[in-house]
């Protein structure tokens, strides 16, 4: 696993083991950040269900001015500590150890961009969407990867589906935020 583009870029990150681990493969992580290239300078983004870390590093190497870094495994969160602490971007990083649905109920920090890779065959996109609307920026992108044959909702409040596109087993869906359009 490595960053692809940006400050990082081609720096080796380290990975979990074990099989509740899915790392996103180079072709769609490629895929998705080439789509929010033109989003990303400047922005706030959430890596939830971070794992390794690997979606906010490869943000913030790309030019976003900050990632927040949630999961619940204190695991998962050491080993994003240090793969942020080895491309020096850890002073742009937050991380905190807590449930996805904790972190966004609790919080009152906006978010431009949104990564959601939560563990597959258990509808936490569906539970995450009520809480997850009121934390995005007018505008501002959810990009969820989840697994083939999933059918998401067109909408979730505030959260409009803009695109999907299937990539073998690994879909990739991307809402927007339309907040006061009608």
């Amino acid at each position: 696993m490595r960053v692809i583009a940006g400050s990082a870029r081609g720096r080796k990150l380290k990975t979990l083991e074990g099989l509740d681990v899915r790392p996103t493969t180079d072709k769609v992580k490629e895929a998705i950040f080439s789509a929010i290239q033109f989003e990303l300078p400047g922005a706030v983004v959430l890596d939830l269900f971070a794992g390794s870390g690997q979606m906010g590093i490869e943000a913030l190497s790309r030019g976003a001015d900050q990632a927040v870094f949630v999961d619940r495994s204190v695991r998962s969160l050491g080993v994003t500590r240090e793969n942020l602490t080895a491309v020096q971007l850890l002073d742009r990083a937050q991380l905190h150890q807590v449930d996805a649905v904790s972190f966004l109920q609790t919080g009152d920090s906006l978010f431009d961009i949104a990564i959601l890779d939560p563990p597959y065959r258990q509808g936490w996109h569906v539970k995450l969407f009520p809480f997850l609307e009121s934390r995005m920026r007018t505008g501002g992108i959810v990009i969820c990867e989840h697994e083939t044959g999933l059918k998401l909702p067109e909408t979730a409040g505030t959260l409009h589906l803009e695109k999907q596109r299937k990539y073998g087993a690994i879909t990739v869906t991307t809402y927007v935020c339309r907040r006061g359009e009608t």
